[in-house]
């Protein structure tokens, strides 16, 4: 598994646990109640300068800003569709190898809720055929304070507060577990966004010991697999990370996580025509998820990678309802930022002008 691009520095504020941040207080010769008043400030009222810690004395605020304690991604290019959706670029602290490194995030507007689409590592250590990502180069994980970091620069940008976080924008998410695992508990805290757990998402390919894990510590997050494919021997053709972990053994594991946590789990469905769709693949599709509680979202296909096309409304609508036929709840997710390569599987540090 990759290892963190550096452990997150002890003398940084942010993507800290309330506990550590009492640890961190009390080693510095200060009461344990100044970890609390930091973790608000920083998550609840997303402060950007020690100026806004004003419960501090001005002697603290001056020994933390000398320590650098509050760094901030840096927001680079963005871009806006008409429906509001935008994307925004996040220029990351260089390696000591000198490496420039970027990320991307998304900011989804629908009628109800605001989304916003994280990345977890900067590159990606997999290779899905359909997913643009999958071709640059891996520069590393994110800390934790790079990945809640982006929802704080959106919201500050935006000037609203997001209602949803998926971990679904570049990387594995479950390849930088402990990171991705703390910066959820981090929005999920009540100290700070206390976004509910039913409105943070995490998303893999399918790394089954960290799904497991994830069953072990029984997390309250959502759970969505990247599926696109019901036949074992077909999906590794797309997704070479089903050759270490084998749809079957995907699938058990995705069932003890339903029964263990009597919860429901989302897989998410690509669809590339002549690779995934058709009558065949989805009697098969029928067959694999109809005895698991889950629910299915069809992502149309977003990128042309192998020659590959986007399939027709028509086709979309053919595949959906051959699924709803079999009482299976399907949805069609659509592809919000489609327009500034920003829908699923378009993170690739391209802007749309």
């Amino acid at each position: 598994m990759a290892q963190a691009m550096n452990a997150t520095a002890a003398h940084i504020l942010k993507g800290k646990s309330l506990s550590e941040l009492e640890a961190f207080f009390e080693s510095i010769g200060e009461p344990r109640y100044r970890a609390k008043q930091a973790f608000r400030r920083i998550n609840k009222h997303l402060a950007v300068s020690l100026d806004e810690f004003t419960e501090f004395p001005l002697e603290l605020r001056n020994r933390l800003r000398d320590l650098d304690a509050l760094p901030e991604l840096t927001m680079g290019k963005s871009d806006l569709d008409p429906s509001g959706t935008e994307k925004a670029l996040f220029e990351l602290p260089a390696e000591r190898s000198g490496r420039d490194r970027a990320v991307e995030a998304v900011w989804i507007v629908s009628e109800n809720r605001r989304t916003v689409c994280i990345s977890s590592q900067a590159g990606c250590t997999l290779n899905c055929s359909f997913c643009a990502t999958g071709v640059l180069e891996f520069k590393g994980n994110l800390e934790t304070w790079q990945i809640v970091d982006q929802v704080y620069s959106l919201m500050r940008k935006r000037g609203e507060r997001c209602t949803n976080v998926v971990f679904m924008g570049m990387g594995e998410p479950f390849h930088n577990y402990e990171n991705v695992i703390r910066a959820a508990r981090i929005l999920h805290h009540p100290d700070g966004l206390n976004l509910g757990a039913r409105h943070i998402t995490i998303s893999t390919a399918g790394v089954v010991p960290s799904i497991e894990r994830f069953l072990a510590n029984r997390e309250p997050f959502n759970l969505a697999i990247s599926l696109n494919h019901p036949d074992p021997v077909e999906r590794s053709h797309i997704m070479d990370i089903n050759k270490k972990h084998p749809l079957p053994e995907l699938i058990e594991v995705v069932k003890r996580y339903t029964r263990e946590l009597d919860t429901r789990i989302t897989f998410e469905y690509v669809l590339i025509p002549g690779v995934n769709m058709g009558a065949e693949n989805a009697k098969k599709l029928i067959k694999l998820t109809r005895n698991i509680r889950c629910k299915i979202n069809l992502i149309p296909l977003n990128t042309n990678l192998h020659g590959w096309r986007r399939p027709t409304d028509e086709e979309v609508h053919e595949f959906q309802n051959l699924l709803l036929e079999a009482n299976l709840p399907v949805f069609n997710r659509g592809s919000p930022g489609l327009s500034i390569n920003g829908a699923c599987g378009m993170l690739a540090l391209k802007s749309a002008s």
